[in-house]
């Protein structure tokens, strides 16, 4: 059978990524070529590359129990194996959340479990990622496919708990357990996932591109293990929920898409499509093609209807019969499976999507520190140009002019130092409005209003009262960030009237200070905000044993809130050490130019020849200023092709360390 789409997709997209790690790698020899390196632009764009070299695209499955998610996983990924490489059975199988990937650091194959006791601490399992010593560790034998199969069977383990181990550990709710409604007492014992959650690294080639596979539990554990829905999803770049074309859409289904899937749609940079599967129940024998076909078709407007989506973003397939066409090489089957469209959907709006975002980043990083290089070198080249039209206006030209010009040149460096020296002020002035900014960042700022907010939820004696606790602290995490925007546009201004001045009285080439906003990071506190609603409103909340409800809230929304503070605190540090460096490279290199035209202009009152050689000097400099411009320009084409930001009076983003000080 031919190479499928997302075969390709995934071969196409690997070599791009592969390309985008040359052209930074280049940039980063011209960098050390021409001695324009700095410490800081070394470390990032060894991070950049880095963050290349181990970019990943994260497709999500999410449904409830026996819609064929893991069937589809290995009808999507692992047909080429000839078996099922994940288990897939009937009934209950992922009873954990379980990540595919591979571990480029690791060559051997393994599997990480993490005990489902560890939910009884404080940790979330992000926090655990890097504590080893709590994982059980399997190694995979990947020559041995019996031995994989076996190990891979552990993720769908489970045990019997004591009803109070089971409520202690968030795993028991009277409402959602059959057995209670059925008999009005709780049982002795509660079934539990084994383990809380699996990590899987494998050496498939899809995996070794950079794909990885979350393959999620049903409601209950959506429900119990929020970092799924707060981090997790949030993060993939691609969200399938799966239904089950013999079953429609249930009550359970709605519920888990109305509460974790649907707010993921808010979310412009989500690819989330519906997966009906099982279609091969509605095949009948007894029935004509076109009568099939349109059975199909009205169950799929259905629940586009239902789930309140376009319908072009609903997939009926049949995962089973597509693994089966793949693996006995029936391309017949492979169609009527419609597994191709989904592939191809994969393939032409997720890869390409994912394509931008890593690009869009990569620009943001590195583009813009060669923008800076090139807005350097396009000054430089206009103020060659300036000297070399200057000199060749004093060919033929006498003494007294040649004086002149050095009276005049005089007076305007003297003019300029002095405004160097208001330079210095603004930078203090703007060193005491970024202390301002930060201080609405602190971090101890934010540990006091998660203490306080804890001892409040902790002696709470009422739901009541611990779910206002938790709206006081988002009442508080928002102020703070409303106070933050405020002080970064009131820094934003008085960076941007520094340099207007220096531009306008020096007549220096325009260029752009960097930009910061508090936008994304609003954005993403007003999501964990509504996340916290829904959990503060949620029956379940109320009917959760307080403690647990607690360290649910503060593993989840509130260790998510302090890490935003964290990432806001950071970006806005390296803003502020950022932000002027452009003018403080145009200002002592316009220095130097000033100094050097003023000992060219005495050299040549003392000898004309000094004038010619003056001349071929600044014209082999500015060749080679042209010509590093045009290697530049190159480099930032290959990064972004779309990109128009190449030319002069292009916004840039600078590189240094603000505390860098212009020598006078």
């Amino acid at each position: 059978m031919k190479q499928d789409q997302l075969d390709q997709g995934l071969q196409s997209y690997s070599a791009w990524r592969d390309d985008l790690i040359n052209t930074v790698s280049n940039y980063q020899a011209w960098l050390e070529d021409h001695d324009m390196a700095s410490p800081d632009q070394e470390f990032r764009i060894f991070e950049a590359i880095d963050a290349l070299r181990k970019d990943r695209l994260t497709i999500a499955f999410v449904a409830e129990f026996s819609r064929g998610k893991t069937e589809l996983i290995n009808a999507l990924f692992f047909a080429q194996y000839g078996k099922r490489l994940l288990p897939s059975e009937a009934g209950r199988t992922t009873m954990c959340p379980t990540e595919l990937f591979y571990d480029h650091d690791r060559e051997a194959a393994y599997i990480h479990l993490l005990p489902i006791e560890t939910r009884s601490q404080e940790q979330s399992i992000a926090d655990f990622r890097h504590e080893p010593i709590h994982w059980t560790q399997i190694p995979l034998d990947v020559g041995n496919p019996d031995q994989v199969s076996h190990a891979l069977h552990e993720v769908i383990k489970t045990k019997q708990v004591p009803v109070q181990r089971a409520r202690e550990l968030g795993l028991y709710d009277e409402n959602s357990d059959p057995y209670f409604r059925a008999h009005g007492t709780t049982p002795a014992q509660v079934e539990i996932p084994l383990w809380r959650h699996a990590l899987i690294s494998f050496p498939h080639d899809f995996l070794k591109q950079g794909l990885v596979v979350l393959d999620t539990p049903g409601l209950n554990a959506m429900g119990n293990e929020p970092e799924l829905t707060l981090n997790m999803l949030p993060s993939a770049q691609a969200v399938m929920f799966l239904l089950g074309a013999d079953t429609g859409v249930t009550r359970s289904d709605m519920e888990m898409w109305q509460h974790h899937v649907r707010p993921l749609h808010r979310q412009s940079d989500k690819n989330l499509v519906v997966v009906l599967n099982k279609i091969d129940t509605l095949w009948d024998e007894l029935k004509e093609s076109s009568s099939i076909t349109a059975s199909i078709a009205a169950q799929r407007q259905a629940t586009a209807e239902q789930l309140q989506v376009d319908v072009a973003r609903v997939f009926p397939i049949s995962a089973q019969k597509g693994l089966i066409a793949k693996v006995r090489n029936d391309a017949t089957l492979l169609r009527d499976s419609r597994l191709e469209e989904l592939e191809a959907f994969l393939a032409e709006t997720v890869l390409p999507h994912k394509q931008d975002i890593v690009r869009e980043t990569l620009v943001s990083q590195i583009g813009g520190m060669i923008d800076e290089n090139i807005q350097f070198l396009e000054s430089r080249k206009l103020e060659t140009g300036k000297q070399l039209a200057e000199l060749r206006s004093l060919r033929g030209k006498n003494a007294d002019v040649i004086i002149h010009l050095m009276n005049k040149s005089r007076e305007e460096q003297a003019a300029y130092l002095r405004n160097v020296e208001s330079f210095q002020n603004s930078r203090r002035l703007l060193q005491n409005q970024a202390r301002n900014m930060l201080e609405a960042l602190s971090m101890d700022a934010v540990d006091r209003l998660i203490s306080k907010t804890r001892e409040t939820m902790t002696h709470s004696w009422t739901t009541a009262g611990m779910k206002r606790g938790m709206e006081t602290f988002f009442d508080g995490a928002r102020d703070a960030m409303e106070q933050v925007s405020g002080h970064a546009e009131q820094t934003r201004m008085l960076i941007r009237a520094t340099y207007k001045k220096f531009h306008e009285e020096h007549d220096l080439p325009q260029i752009a200070p960097k930009q910061f906003s508090t936008a994304a990071y609003s954005t993403e506190l007003e999501r964990l905000y509504q996340e916290a609603e829904a959990f503060r409103r949620s029956p379940v909340t109320t009917m959760t044993e307080q403690s647990f409800v607690i360290q649910k809230f503060f593993i989840s929304l509130v260790s998510h809130t302090r890490s935003l503070f964290f990432k806001a605190n950071q970006d806005a540090n390296v803003w502020l050490k950022e932000v002027m460096n452009p003018l403080v490279r145009q200002i002592k290199e316009h220095k130097a130019t000033m100094e050097k035209r003023l000992e060219t202009l005495r050299r040549i009152s003392e000898s004309r020849d000094t004038l010619d050689s003056r001349i071929k000097e600044l014209d082999a400099h500015l060749r080679e200023t042209k010509q590093q411009l045009d290697t530049l320009q190159q480099l930032r084409h290959a990064l972004d092709p779309g990109s128009s930001r190449q030319k002069r009076g292009a916004q840039v983003r600078p590189d240094k360390s603000v505390s860098a000080e212009v020598a006078v």
